[in-house]
Order: structure tokens, then C-alpha cells, then sequence
């Protein structure tokens, strides 16, 4: 999709502007008119200045927000807030793991699909080409609970063939789509690969030394000997075995154990004979009283590595040890999977644990428990023809732009998320994109020029019925960029003129310079004023809200609004665990919005939407790296952070406010925002 509502004729110029600079013009913007300038606030920055043909939008009305339209009189915001770009897509790899689609590089393995005879295969394939934009972005719910959120162009594999997010039965966008009554085509959404813990490194070696190893000591005439052995043909969990013994602490050798012959593959071992070592391989290995997951996910691993195998779709585990398979069969009923105990009857009494539900049930376990030998978790041509619950149950505009990835392969698709998709774009389309690759939201903005003209023409229209305008919702109207264009004056007069009811949400102090028009407007319609200030440490600020008026000069606009007559509604937001959400960051912020003279505080914890959480996610790894396991443990079933988390920290805030005389409804011409949905179960990301 490219931008529809945008035409640009060839600029003649604007005085006082900046010349045309030299950035490569998209070609989905046809006579757009790029821009750089040399101040230090718009550094590294592009502005497509559009001729827009439209500029009033429809809320869908699946939407939650309390609103059905909307004015947007730029795309892309230069505030460059750290909780506002890229994606986290998981890809099928062809080892069998997963990697976020931004991570994906050129050259590449990684699985697709092909037809042969009767079904679709899972085949590997390579990643010619990747990039990223930004799109008007659609949430696809499916019944298992996963959310896929992709531009309205993006096609899906469903049970009636490649569906369009979105489409028409009629007209120019006239194309199949999705509806609830189709199924899309996967094993559903991967399960989270776990962390290497202490206890997930000691589970492994205890699955791993009891599976394969020889460990033991033996008493001779001249002594004892003291002894470490682990032979394997597979050098991925020898690696991994040695790795871990040296994290903790025990050195081995590695060594040739037996050649390569015409009928076997060489075998490559680790030892160790110091009696030190023996003692704490022994301790490492010791059953706990009370395993944690992290230890039982280590222990499924290490023992599928050692005693596992998955060939033609029969997953087993075997052994005869009691005690081996007491704990594999536990550990598996704690994640929840199915499985069944197959005894042979073999004199050396193995049996078989293998794993009921198919492809799905396979996927979830390699995932959770990342065995080291990729050999084993191969899915290369194995059939499409799992019945997992991936109905569509809804398909929402979610009412803004996000930062979308796709990639081009060698198969024409790619497995995201455990669901079958198409490659929006090949390379030769590649310069059709809205913006260049590599294009960043906070970096590249559209601004419709003529956007106070297209509101005064659509207000005039005799279809148009004097509803209710939100502005600031998808991008902040008042962000640094309007201090140059000055796209607000003339929208402010044409609402004016027609007496239209408005509401505006900013972080920006720019809206002061209108408040000229404010008043008027005010006169003769309905007129709501909502800021955002999600905390008042300066410090935070600084970190995270680089290119937006600090705290302080948020509250003094606030103060300068309220003594103009309005009552201004504060958006607590985005209130950040661990670093603004303590009795005393909350404390000081109710107070100073009390003081500042705000008829109302709403608090809402930090969103990290598709397109927001890796980018976030790298910043905190980097400035506040003791956060990330809670943020992980917060965000781990999606965008929104725990209902009773939320629910928490609402009432929190609510008794600060009672203490300063604020309440949580919004009063007057202010919008009730309105509460988070309940959180998703998982977050895609695509094109």
C-alpha cells in the first residue's frame, strides 16, 4: 500500500524554506518535495512535503478509542521518543531457531514453503533481500490468540488460498482478503526460546552426562582413578557441553575417540581425570528437590540432545534408566505437553517417550527448550497440513503508521511467527516502496503542506456533519517540525470558522503559540486540551524523550492553558516499570500536575507495540540493564504490561490525586481516554 491519500505536484517553493535537498525522493510520493535543514534539532532528518487529498480519517469502528475522526497533518514524528520504532517478527530459521526479522541479513537460512503433489512443504530457502517502512498498520487476531499486526498489502496463506489483510468485494481495491471465516495456514505462534541461566546450564548437563556421558571413579592396587568422558558425532552439543562445564568451572580435553570409516561418522569426546573436576561435574548433575523451569528446560534439552531423536515425524526419547525417564515425563507435563510411554520390551529395558500433537507440539518444544543439535529439529519437507486453531477472529485498523519489516526470498514467502506469509515486495519493487529501505519513523516525516486548506474544503463538504476532530492521536501535532511549517493556524481557523468541536493531545509546548485561536475557537464550539507527562524526573526525560519539551515546560503550558480558561486533562504517560512507576516518581508527578493546575490525571503504563518493543528493548539492555528480566517477565505476552499490574499502579495514582485534589474522570470538553485492551497474546510485525 502506498500513500493513497498523498499527491504531490511539483513545488514552486516556499519562501523562507530550505532548498530541495539531495535524499532520494520515494517513488510512492510522486513529486514530493524533499527537505533537510541545517538547524541542530532536525540533524539527519528528511521532510517529504506532499500535496495531500485528503486530510480528515475515519476511526474504524472495531477501533477502542473514544473518537471517529481524526486529522493527522503529518506522518512521522521528530520527537524521537526511545519507545517509538522497529520490529521483533521471530522467522523460522533453518536451524530450527528463530531471529527477529530486523536481524535478518542477506544470505540468510531460513524456512519457506513449495508445493509438492498433494501439499505445501516446509523447504529452506535464502533471504535475498530485506527492508523496512512505514505503514498504515491492521491487527489480525486468531482464535489461539496470537496478533499479527501488517500493512493492509501483506498476504497470508489461509485454508481459501493467499488472502489480503485488507480489500474489496467491488472497485479499484477489489482483491481477495481476510475475513472470520478463514484460517490461516501454520503451526501457530512460537513459544519464547529460553535464556541460559545458571539453572538452565546445569538442567542441561544433568539431561546430557546422565543421557550419554561416563562419570565415576575406580579404585586400583595403585589407587584410584577418577574419570570424565563424553563422546559424541554431533560437535554442536559437544561444544555446548564443554561450554557450559567451563562456565562452571571444570576444564576438559578434546579428543579424537574414534575415526570416520565407511559406515560411521568420527566421533570427537571431551574428558577429564582430575579428581576436583569428577566432584563437580558430580554436584552439577545432582537431581534438585525442587527443579525451577529454567533447570527443567536445560534438562529437556540435554536429554533430547544425549537420548532424543525426530525422524519422519516421530519424536522419541529413550532410555532405561527409571529415574531419567520419571524426570523427562514430569518436566514435559509442567510445560504441558501431551505424551505417551512406549515400552518394546527390549532385554536391555529401554522404552520410548514420544511426543503426541504433531508438527506444532514439535515446533513448541525445540523452542522452548533449544536443544543444541539443529540436525534433530530439521522440519525440511514435512507437510502443511496441521489443524491448528489460526481462525481469524478480527481485523482492526489500529488508526496509525508503525515501522514494518519485510524480506524476499527464494520460495516467495517465509514462516513468521508460525504462520505462512508472502513476500509483500520483490527486489525490482524495491524502490516502490513508500519510503526508502532502512527508512526510520522519527527520521523521515511526511508533512501535507496543504493540510489547513484540504480541512477547511472537507468542513465545507455537505457530507460533513460537524463530528467531533481528535488531533495528536497517531502523531503529535506539535511536534518540532511544526515550528517551521505552521500547519496548525490554519486548521485552528477553518475548525474556528465552522464552529467544529476539536480535542488536541500533545507533549509539545508549541500549542501555546496558538492560543490566540484556542480562545476563539472556544467561543463558538467544543474545545479539549489533554497533555502527556508521564513522569517529572529531568534525568529519565533526557534518556527517553529526547526531542520533546522537558517536564517542566510541559507543566508551565499546562499552568499558561488552564489560566486561559481551559481545563486541561494530563495523560500520565507512558509511566515506566522500574524507572517511574515507585511511590516516589509518582508521588512527585501527581503533585506537580496538581500544582500545575490540570483538571484531571490518567495514568497508562509504557505500550510497546509491534514496532516499539525491540527498539526499546535495546535501549534499556544498554542504559538500565538490571530491568530487563522484570521488563521480560512484564512484556512476555505482549504489547501491554499485566491487567493487574495496570490495575495497580490506576490505583496508585488514583490516591495521589485524591491527596491532591484531582480525580481520574475527565471533566469538561476533555476526552475520557480510555483503558488498555487486555493484553495480546503475542505481537507480529510484518509488511
Amino acid at each position: 500500500m502506498r500513500w493513497d491519500n498523498l499527491s504531490a505536484p511539483p513545488d514552486e517553493g516556499v519562501p523562507g524554506r530550505a532548498a530541495p535537498a539531495t535524499p532520494p525522493l520515494p517513488l510512492a510520493l510522486p513529486g514530493a518535495v524533499a527537505r533537510t535543514f541545517d538547524t541542530p534539532g532536525f540533524a539527519g532528518m528528511t521532510f517529504y512535503e506532499v500535496q495531500a487529498k485528503s486530510i480528515i480519517n475515519r476511526v474504524p469502528g472495531t477501533s477502542r478509542v473514544p473518537f471517529e475522526w481524526t486529522i493527522n497533518p503529518y506522518r512521522g514524528c521528530s520527537h524521537a521518543c526511545v519507545y517509538c520504532i522497529s520490529g521483533d517478527t521471530p522467522i523460522l530459521m533453518a536451524d530450527g531457531r528463530t531471529k527477529p526479522i530486523s536481524e535478518l541479513e542477506p544470505g540468510d537460512r531460513i524456512y519457506g514453503t513449495e508445493r509438492r503433489g498433494a501439499y505445501r512443504r516446509y523447504v529452506v530457502t535464502t533471504v535475498l533481500d530485506k527492508w523496512s517502512t512505514v505503514k498504515r498498520a491492521y491487527r489480525v487476531t486468531l482464535e489461539d490468540g496470537t496478533t499479527l499486526a501488517a500493512s493492509g498489502d501483506h498476504r497470508f496463506l489461509s485454508d481459501r488460498g493467499w488472502k489480503y489483510v485488507t480489500g474489496a468485494m467491488n472497485g479499484g481495491g477489489r482483491r481477495p482478503y481476510l475475513t472470520t471465516n478463514n484460517r490461516l495456514i501454520g503451526t501457530g505462534r512460537f513459544a519464547t526460546p529460553p535464556k541460559h541461566s545458571a539453572d538452565y546450564r546445569r538442567g542441561y548437563l544433568c539431561g546430557m552426562v546422565r543421557g550419554d556421558a561416563h562419570l565415576g571413579a575406580h579404585s586400583y592396587a595403585h589407587g584410584t582413578v577418577h574419570q570424565f568422558r563424553l563422546a559424541l558425532v554431533n560437535g554442536e552439543a559437544l561444544d555446548r557441553t564443554q561450554r557450559f562445564l567451563t562456565d562452571a568451572g571444570v576444564e576438559t580435553e578434546r579428543f579424537s575417540f574414534a575415526p570416520a570409516s565407511a559406515t560411521r561418522r568420527a566421533v570427537t569426546a571431551v574428558r577429564t581425570s582430575e579428581q576436583r573436576d569428577i566432584e563437580a561435574i558430580t554436584e552439577l548433575i545432582r537431581w534438585p528437590d525442587a527443579p525451577g523451569d529454567d533447570w527443567r528446560l536445560g534438562f529437556l534439552a540435554g536429554i533430547f540432545d544425549a537420548e532424543g531423536s525426530c525422524s519422519r515425524g516421530i519424536f522419541r526419547i529413550s532410555n532405561s534408566d527409571d529415574r531419567i525417564l520419571e524426570e523427562t515425563g514430569a518436566a514435559m507435563n509442567h510445560f504441558g505437553f501431551t505424551w505417551v510411554l512406549k515400552d518394546p520390551g527390549l532385554p536391555n529395558q529401554v522404552r520410548q517417550i514420544r511426543l503426541t500433537g504433531g508438527l506444532p507440539e514439535r515446533l513448541r518444544f525445540f523452542h522452548l527448550t533449544d536443544p543444541a543439535i539443529t540436525r534433530k529439529r530439521s522440519i525440511e519437507g514435512a507437510a502443511l497440513k496441521c489443524q491448528a486453531a489460526l481462525r481469524v477472529v478480527s481485523i482492526e485498523d489500529l488508526g496509525l503508521e508503525l515501522p514494518l519489516w519485510d524480506i524476499t526470498t527464494g520460495t516467495g514467502d517465509f514462516i513468521a511467527n508460525g504462520v505462512v506469509s508472502h513476500n509483500c515486495f520483490a527486489r525490482n519493487t524495491h524502490t516502490y516502496l513508500d519510503l526508502d529501505a532502512g527508512a526510520d519513523f522519527d527520521r523521515k516525516v511526511i508533512v501535507k503542506v496543504n493540510a489547513g486548506e484540504l480541512v477547511r474544503r472537507e468542513l465545507a463538504a455537505p457530507r460533513w456533519r460537524g463530528a467531533h476532530l481528535a488531533m495528536g492521536t497517531n502523531v503529535d501535532c506539535y511536534q518540532r517540525a511544526e515550528g517551521r511549517y505552521r500547519l496548525m493556524p490554519p486548521i485552528l481557523e477553518a475548525l474556528r470558522d465552522f464552529a467544529n468541536p476539536f480535542s488536541i493531545l500533545t507533549k509539545g509546548t508549541l500549542i501555546l503559540r496558538d492560543l490566540p485561536l484556542l480562545r476563539q475557537a472556544a467561543e463558538v464550539t467544543r474545545v479539549g486540551l489533554s497533555y502527556s507527562v508521564g513522569f517529572v524526573d529531568e534525568a529519565l526525560w533526557r534518556a527517553v524523550e529526547p526531542g520533546t519539551p522537558s517536564p517542566r515546560r510541559r507543566l508551565d503550558a499546562v499552568r499558561q492553558l488552564t489560566d486561559a480558561g481551559f481545563e486541561v486533562g494530563v495523560l500520565m504517560a507512558p509511566i515506566l516499570p522500574g524507572l517511574s512507576d515507585d511511590d516516589e516518581s509518582i508521588e512527585a508527578t501527581v503533585s506537580a500536575i496538581a500544582a500545575a493546575g490540570a483538571a484531571s490525571v490518567t495514568p497508562l503504563a509504557l505500550h510497546l507495540r509491534p514496532g516499539a518493543r525491540e527498539w526499546y528493548a535495546h535501549w534499556l539492555a544498554r542504559e538500565f540493564p538490571q530491568l530487563v528480566p522484570r521488563y521480560r517477565q512484564l512484556y512476555r505476552a505482549g504489547a501491554y504490561a499485566p491487567q493487574a499490574y495496570q490495575r495497580e499502579l490506576t490505583a496508585r495514582v488514583r490516591i495521589a490525586a485524591r491527596r491532591h485534589g484531582l480525580h481520574r474522570g475527565e471533566r469538561g470538553d476533555n476526552r475520557r481516554l480510555p483503558e488498555p485492551p487486555p493484553a495480546p497474546a503475542e505481537q507480529l510485525t510484518l509488511l
